[in-house]
This record gives C-alpha cells, sequence and structure tokens, in this order.
C-alpha cells in the first residue's frame, strides 16, 4: 500500500508551463495567532527576523515553531512553486509546485539564528527527498527559504555539519533546499495553528535522534 501511494504522488517539481494557474487574489485567512494572539501578517515588531522551513506536513511542523520560546509568531502556507495564491486542494495534487511552509517570525534577542535552525532539522528527517515518513510528494519536501545572505551563511553550514553528523549514523544524503526565499502564500484559516485547534489531529512528523551539531547561544 505504502508503495503504491508514493507512486501516484508527483516527485518532481512541475515547471511554470506544467503548474496549476491559480488566481490573483488571496486566499482568506486568519487574522491572528490563534495560540499567543500575535498579528500573522506584517508589520512586526522592531528587530524580529523572518525565515520560512518546509519539513514535511505543516501542521505539526509549525507547532515546533509556535513551542519554541524567543519565536514571536509562526504561520503556514505555500511556497517555492510556480501557482499564485493556490489552494491546499490544489496543492495537494502537486501540479502547483509549491512546498508545505511554516513563516517563523523570530526575536534574536531570545533566541539565535542558529537556534532556529537546529529545531528545524531535528523535528524532521531531511534526507529523504521528496516525503516525509508516510507523507509522500514535493509538498513534504525539506526546505529552507531565506530572507538574507547572514541566512542562507548560517543555513548552508549547519545543512553541511547536520549532513555529517548524519552520515556517521549511516543516514544518507541532506537533501534540504536552500533557496532566496520566494513569494509566501499565506494557507487558508482552518489550517492555521491546526493542532491547537485539534489537539488529536495528524502529525506525520518524526526526526532522527542524531542532534544537529551548531552552536546556539544568542549572540545579540
Amino acid at each position: 500500500m505504502y508503495l503504491l501511494n508514493m507512486l501516484s504522488k508527483k516527485l518532481t517539481v512541475p515547471s511554470a508551463g506544467e503548474a496549476l494557474p491559480g488566481r490573483p487574489t488571496p486566499l482568506p485567512t486568519a487574522e491572528r495567532h490563534f495560540v499567543n494572539g500575535n498579528a500573522l501578517k506584517e508589520p512586526y515588531p522592531d528587530g524580529m527576523e523572518v525565515i520560512y522551513f518546509g519539513l514535511g506536513c505543516f501542521w505539526g511542523a509549525e507547532r515546533k515553531f509556535w513551542q519554541t520560546p524567543g519565536v514571536h509568531v509562526t504561520a503556514v502556507g505555500y511556497q517555492a512553486g510556480h501557482t499564485p495564491n493556490a489552494t491546499y486542494e490544489e496543492v495537494c495534487t502537486g501540479l502547483t509546485g509549491h512546498n508545505e511552509v511554516v513563516k517563523v517570525v523570530f526575536d534574536p534577542a531570545k533566541i539565535s539564528l542558529e537556534g532556529v535552525l537546529k529545531v528545524f532539522f531535528e523535528a524532521h528527517d531531511p534526507t529523504q527527498g521528496m516525503r516525509q515518513g508516510n507523507d509522500v510528494g514535493t509538498q513534504y519536501r525539506s526546505g529552507i527559504y531565506v530572507t538574507s545572505e547572514a541566512q542562507r551563511t548560517a543555513a548552508e553550514s549547519a545543512k553541511a555539519r547536520y549532513d555529517a553528523a548524519l552520515k556517521k549514523a549511516g543516514y544518507k544524503d541532506v537533501t534540504t533546499e536552500i533557496l532566496e526565499a520566494p513569494p509566501f502564500y499565506y494557507a487558508e484559516a482552518y489550517h492555521q495553528q491546526y493542532l491547537a485547534k485539534n489537539p488529536n489531529g495528524y502529525c506525520g512528523l518524526g526526526g532522527t535522534g542524531v542532534s544537529c551539531p551548531i552552536p546556539t547561544g544568542v549572540t545579540a
């Protein structure tokens, strides 16, 4: 059954010409975080940093970050594809190219960028390519979408160090893509902080159990 499920899912990102057309209007979404009440969208308080992560189903992925001290707000959405303002159903076809991602807004005076990267890498298995556990398809790929060159440098360094640690533990190459953050499209309101609203909801995330060997001390 698992093999049939895997074969039925798209394992390559479609080209722009193959992608669904989408729509010009953003999808309606929540205004405030269900857990902490902070605004999901800009403007954020001065000094906040923004970075985006794909690490499997975004329901469980978002919870990892809103539970992390120093994170101001989180939101889920679609990124790194072609279809503007895609719906969840469209993303699930594999014909938008999007990844399910978490927007993480954090206070670097309370948690370092390296601390956020450590949460990301240890929360999933970044060696699995176009899947995460039993969730198969391009929307579940491992990805870091950066908003500055400093973030890119830190992400590449963390990836290399975790890749070495995982290989020592018998894992294959880390497949995490690291890109300048493409347009981010907020997911529908019911997806935002889904597991806070549905405590018994599905979460397919599982880490490797291998520590990501990067320093995480706050330097601000």
